[in-house]
């Protein structure tokens, strides 16, 4: 990958200040869920590829929601990559990055957030070009103070730290100038999934959804 073509792709830590991570174990809920996120002013939808239904459920969002944005998550190898591509996925993103898996995913076409959790692995997607990353596990990999060292000594670094997020936490790492997104589950309550209620996902996607505007 060239810095051109990498600057030339589209770019995921724009699309919404909050990334929902969804785990779904029934395709059904994709598109109500998918739609209540897009309704709260959520409209990046990462689908984690760790359940038999996810590429079920990309699949029905990129046909039936056309203001969602839907993204595959946990993309672990080429295959993966190829599958969600097919799927409908408009993006991609891994807990870390292997060489064969960043080729894989440059040559999809997509824009993707390759995970990292140190300096070096940042420097190293900087060389190819590749300057959005998911930082990822963000809270057990130092958080918010190791992100905001990493500021001045890789500036055109950017990131998405994913994991452990929360609603009070996401506004302190949306502070941060190197920090163009959050992913996280908080707005998605495993009882308000069971239960299929939908308007509670939507308010509380409204109000991830305000942390980008303070």
């Amino acid at each position: 990958m060239t810095t051109d073509s990498a600057s030339a792709r589209p770019s995921v830590l724009g699309l919404a200040p909050v990334i929902p991570v969804v785990v779904l174990d029934d395709a059904a809920d994709a598109v109500p869920l998918a739609r209540a996120l897009v309704a709260g002013g959520l409209p990046a939808v990462e689908v984690t590829l760790r359940t038999p239904v996810a590429l079920d459920a990309i699949r029905a969002i990129a046909a039936e929601v056309p203001d969602a944005v839907v993204g595959a998550g946990t993309v672990l190898d080429a295959e993966a990559v190829a599958a969600s591509a097919a799927a409908g996925a408009r993006f991609l993103v891994s807990p870390g990055s292997t060489e064969r898996l960043l080729t894989a995913m440059d040559d999809s076409g997509l824009p993707y957030l390759p995970g990292v959790s140190t300096v070096s692995e940042a420097m190293g997607l900087l060389e190819r070009g590749v300057a959005e990353m998911k930082f990822f596990p963000a809270e057990a990999s130092g958080g918010i103070a190791y992100l905001k060292s990493l500021g001045s000594p890789l500036p055109r670094a950017r990131f998405c730290p994913t994991g452990g997020v929360t609603a009070e936490s996401a506004p302190k790492y949306l502070a941060l100038a190197n920090v163009g997104c959050v992913g996280g589950t908080w707005m998605l309550p495993k009882a308000a999934l069971a239960a299929k209620d939908w308007a509670t996902v939507e308010k509380l996607a409204a109000e991830a959804s305000a942390l980008g505007k303070g």
